[in-house]
C-alpha cells in the first residue's frame, strides 16, 4: 500500500480560483497490479487555462463541465515504480492524464514512454506535448501564415503564445508580440526575436492599443487570439483583405466571465469587409498527429533552436493557486507543479 495525496474538487469557482474549491486528502493505494497494469509517481504537474474552462457551469467543449467530487484533471510527467506491462520498466520516465495525484495504477494504454535523452522530461507537457500541438498546428493549419506577412499574438509570453511566436518567424513573417509588463515585452524581442512586442497594460483602452499596432506593423494578416476582450477589440480593425483569425483561447473572459461572457467583440463588420475568416482551435483535434509534429519541432528543440521557458512551482499543496495564477500573468512560458 502506497499513501497517495489528491486535491479533489469540490465546489465550481465564480471568480479566482482558491483551495476552497478544493480538497486536498490522503488515501491508501492499492500497489497491486494486473496484468498490463504500471504504478506511477508524479513529478511535475501541468497547469493549463482550460481546467478553468472545464469548471464553467455551462457547455464549452465537453457537454458536461468537469464533474464534482473528483480528482482535478491534468496532464502528468511521472516516473514508474513498477510495472507488468511490456515496454515500461521501473525508472522509466512517463506522460499520463492521471490528474492531481501523487500516485496511479495506469493501464499501459494510458501512458507515453518520455526519452530524457531527447530533451528534458518537462518537454512533454511543454513544447513537445500539447502546448506545442496546440501552436504549430494553430498556427500552420488555420493561420497559414506566409513569409512576409504580419502575425500578431495575444498572450504572446504564455505557453503557447511564445511557441506561436518563434514558429512563425520560421515560415519567415514578421511578428507582433502582446503580453502584460515591460519584461515580458523584452523578452519576446530580444529573446524569441519578435519584431515588436507591445505591453497591452500600457494603455487604456482598445482604441489606444489599436492605434499602437497599427503605428507599428499597419494591417494584420495573421492573429492568434490566447486572450480576447479589449486586446481582440483593438487587433480586429485592423485585420488586412483575407486575414485568418485563429482563436486558441479567450484567458481574459475564464477568471469570472464564463458564466456571463462580455459582449462583443461586436466588430464582425470588418470580418465582412475583408472577406476574413474566424477559426476556432482545440489541441485535442491535432491528438491523432502528435507524431508529425514532435518530427518536426523535436529537431529544432533539440538542436537548442527553439527557446522554451519554464515556471517551475515547488510543491504539491501548491497546485490550486499555481492555477489561480495563471490569470494573473505572474509567469513565464509553460507554468508546471514539481511534486
Amino acid at each position: 500500500m502506497i499513501t497517495n495525496r489528491q486535491w479533489i474538487y469540490r465546489r465550481q469557482p465564480a471568480g479566482q480560483i482558491t483551495t476552497d474549491h478544493y480538497e486536498r486528502v490522503e488515501q491508501a493505494l492499492d500497489t497491486t497490479l494486473a496484468d498490463g497494469e504500471v504504478l506511477i509517481e508524479a513529478r511535475y504537474f501541468s497547469v493549463d487555462p482550460y481546467m478553468r474552462i472545464g469548471q464553467s457551469s455551462k457547455p464549452t467543449y465537453d457537454a458536461e463541465p468537469h464533474p464534482l467530487n473528483t480528482v482535478q484533471q491534468g496532464g502528468v510527467v511521472a516516473q514508474v515504480l513498477a510495472s507488468k506491462a511490456s515496454g515500461f520498466a521501473e525508472g522509466d520516465w512517463v506522460q499520463s492524464y492521471t490528474g492531481w495525484q501523487t500516485h496511479a495504477r495506469v493501464h499501459a494504454s494510458g501512458l507515453k514512454r518520455i526519452d530524457p535523452e531527447v530533451a528534458p522530461v518537462t518537454t512533454a507537457l511543454g513544447v513537445l506535448g500539447m502546448p506545442g500541438r496546440t501552436a504549430w498546428f494553430g498556427l500552420t493549419e488555420s493561420g497559414k501564415p506566409h513569409a512576409g506577412e504580419v502575425v500578431v499574438v495575444s498572450g504572446a509570453a504564455g505557453a503557447v503564445g511564445s511557441l506561436v511566436v518563434q514558429f512563425a518567424k520560421r515560415h519567415g513573417a514578421r511578428v507582433l508580440g502582446i503580453a502584460g509588463g515591460a519584461a515580458k515585452c523584452s523578452w519576446l524581442r530580444d529573446k524569441l526575436g519578435a519584431d515588436w512586442a507591445i505591453d497591452y497594460k500600457a494603455f487604456a483602452n482598445a482604441d489606444a492599443l489599436g492605434a499602437e499596432i497599427k503605428r507599428l506593423a499597419g494591417g494584420v494578416d495573421v492573429y492568434f487570439d490566447n486572450v480576447g476582450g479589449m486586446v481582440t477589440d483593438a487587433v480586429i480593425p485592423l485585420i488586412n483583405r483575407r486575414a485568418r483569425i485563429v482563436i486558441c483561447g479567450q484567458i481574459s473572459q475564464y477568471s469570472g466571465g464564463l458564466e456571463t461572457p462580455e459582449l462583443g467583440p461586436r466588430l464582425l463588420h470588418h470580418m465582412l469587409y475583408q472577406r476574413a475568416t474566424i477559426q476556432g482551435l482545440l489541441a485535442r483535434d491535432y491528438l491523432h498527429r502528435m507524431d508529425e509534429m514532435i518530427r518536426i519541432v523535436g529537431p529544432w528543440v533539440k538542436a537548442g533552436e527553439i527557446i522554451f521557458e519554464e515556471t517551475v512551482i515547488d510543491g504539491f499543496e501548491q497546485l490550486p493557486s499555481a492555477l489561480n495564477s495563471l490569470f494573473t500573468g505572474d509567469h513565464l512560458g509553460k507554468l508546471l507543479v514539481r511534486a
